[in-house]
């Protein structure tokens, strides 16, 4: 049986140590987080209100689940991996470049255990796509289209009005939501990326853009029932249900407890009237080692759908959709269907369509048996996903093509 500890017991953290006591492989034993609401959760796991309390602790259980908001996740990462504890790291792993390469450091010099939570590599329609691939089934790659359908509303929720809606408080967009699906198409390709150019910006949840006659708030707007991103509309159907993302609302997820929240907390904000400043669209272009390229496009402006690809080879291509994987032969003609649904939806709520999952079985087979194969991305490859996002980042804000050490 692992022991675990939580360090930061949010939707994230919770999720991922629920997954884990879950399978009857894992047990909770600490849990650091300041709100006594979120360490009342584990009833089981000594609660500390600040992870420096269990880090001044000799070690606690075999491993931590780090999932801190992402500029606090450097030092406990450092601080854990001294400590000689197998980490689970959320991504991204750190909010600059520099301590990001701390973080890879501190976990060579412990030779722990150590993954980043890059949970698409973990999905079993990944797994399946990553061996037609390898099997050869399309040639070589050439080129690749990738589509994040981030969702109209969940843009709204957690990049507009939420934790995640300034780069000065959190990070930039890219690497807080999409460093996922640039490590995804390393994974993919098996090459690491040589040249970046991308573009975008915040164009539509501005002041600028807002309604005549909308209020700040949605609960007293006159315009709120023709808007799309009514927090009323978002969060009261899911009043009495206790899951994400009314959840992050409030603890009381009564609907009087809902709409006390929608009233006087940041998720009943007008989109129009927000402090946000993180891109609502962007595009990435990508050159690898070899020549194949690839284009990602990240929206906000679409349903909360699964991730869309399509991987051009030299002998066929593949269009996938996150549930099913459509396959065309050259040679033959032939078109195949490859069917991996799997339960849950591509939102975090529903489990990244078994990426949480498949993850934390990796990570806790890894920590059993010492076996580190389970464990899909190293630490540098980590780094590497996150090297892109920068560059991708400095190619936006400065208009020039960035060249990857």
């Amino acid at each position: 049986m692992v022991t675990l500890a939580v360090v930061g017991a949010g939707s994230r953290g919770s999720s991922y140590a629920r997954h884990a006591a879950g399978s009857g492989r894992a047990r909770v034993v600490a849990v650091a987080d300041p709100l006594a609401a979120r360490r009342a959760g584990f009833p089981e796991a000594e609660p500390y209100a600040d992870w420096r309390e269990l880090a001044a602790l000799p070690r606690q259980a075999d491993a931590v689940i780090i999932a801190t908001q992402d500029r606090d996740h450097v030092e406990p990462a450092v601080r854990f991996a001294e400590l000689g504890y197998d980490i689970l790291l959320e991504k991204p792993m750190a909010v600059s470049e520099d301590d990001c390469r701390r973080v890879v450091e501190a976990a060579g010099r412990s030779d722990a255990v150590f993954a980043v939570c890059h949970v698409l590599r973990y999905t079993p329609y990944t797994r399946a796509l990553k061996a037609l691939l390898d099997e050869g089934r399309i040639g070589e790659i050439v080129s690749i289209q990738h589509l994040e359908p981030v969702g109209w509303w969940h843009q709204a929720h957690s990049y507009v009005r939420g934790n995640w809606r300034r780069s000065d408080e959190s990070t930039f967009m890219l690497l807080a939501k999409s460093c996922h699906d640039l490590d995804w198409l390393v994974y993919l390709t098996g090459r690491q990326v040589t040249r970046v150019s991308s573009f975008g910006g915040l164009k539509h949840f501005r002041p600028d853009n807002r309604p005549e006659g909308a209020a700040d708030r949605c609960l007293d707007c006159a315009v709120e029932a023709t808007c799309p991103y009514s927090a009323k509309r978002i969060y009261l159907p899911l009043a009495g249900r206790a899951r994400w993302p009314v959840t992050v609302l409030t603890d009381d997820v009564s609907e009087a407890g809902v709409l006390e929240a929608l009233r006087t907390g940041p998720y009943g904000r007008c989109v129009y009237a927000c402090d946000n400043d993180v891109v609502d669209h962007q595009v990435v272009n990508m050159e690898f080692e070899g020549g194949t390229t690839a284009s990602f496009t990240m929206t906000a402006f679409t349903p909360a759908l699964h991730r869309q690809t399509r991987i051009f080879g030299t002998r066929g291509w593949i269009e996938g959709d996150g549930d099913r994987l459509t396959v065309f032969d050259f040679v033959t003609g032939r078109e195949e269907t490859v069917d991996t649904r799997s339960t849950g939806d591509p939102t975090a709520r529903g489990g990244h369509g078994g990426g949480d999952e498949g993850l934390v079985d990796a990570f806790l087979t890894a920590v059993a048996t010492g076996d580190r194969s389970s464990i899909l991305s190293s630490p540098g490859e980590s780094l590497h996903s996150h090297l892109i996002a920068w560059a991708a980042e400095r190619s936006r804000l400065h208009g020039k093509t960035v060249t990857l050490e």
